[in-house]
């Protein structure tokens, strides 16, 4: 027997979680593949230096990038303790560019460290500086889209608001309560509850 009110519908899955296991099958088929193309044509003691090589330079790439975020961590924290001294805010650094993109580095080391041949590829690629801003510029455009369309209520709602906090400029949403404007006269409530309702 049914009646008025329907049953709510299942949410609907989102692309990524459909494709992904599909992308990623068909990716480590391709890698399969192409490394016995590779080894046939050079043979395996080729493949398995090229697997080494890559093990190698992506650990490089990572140590290297690791230090640079604990250099660059480092030398923010001992600005701000300069600024707290002198008494002024500290201020957030704008360094646009190659240099702040160590999360993109270390993807490209780990890339490098995956056994393959398109994920050595794609390492390679992420280790140009050039290629590390225009897919750092991309992925800030889609999260800032991606925050900006989120419904109230949710994480990213909340990392939004959370983030609109930062003192680098930017206009922050809020609502400003001014304590020295003059306040209307509250009631005197009634401490004694009701006998009756």
């Amino acid at each position: 027997m049914t009646t008025g009110a329907s049953a709510p519908l299942a949410p609907q899955r989102s692309r990524a979680r459909t494709f992904l296991p599909l992308g990623i099958a068909a990716w480590l088929v391709l890698e399969i593949w192409l490394l016995t193309v590779v080894a046939n044509a050079a043979g395996g003691l080729t493949v398995f230096l090229l697997l080494v090589a890559g093990a190698v330079l992506g650990a490089t790439v990572i140590k290297r990038a690791g230090r640079r975020a604990f250099a660059n961590l480092t030398g923010t924290f001992q600005r701000a303790q300069e600024a707290a001294r002198r008494g002024e805010m500290p201020q957030a650094d704008d360094r646009a560019g190659a240099e702040d993109r160590n999360g993109f580095l270390m993807l490209g080391g780990l890339l490098l460290m995956i056994p393959g041949l398109l994920s050595d590829a794609a390492g390679l690629l992420l280790l140009i500086p050039q290629v590390r801003a225009a897919v750092g510029r991309y992925a800030e455009k889609r999260v800032e889209r991606r925050m900006s369309a989120a419904p109230p209520g949710s994480l990213q709602d909340a990392f939004q608001q959370a983030r609109i906090h930062r003192p680098d400029g930017k206009v922050v949403q809020g609502e400003v309560i001014r304590e020295d404007a003059p306040q209307a006269p509250r009631e005197p409530r009634d401490p004694r509850p009701p006998l009756m309702p």
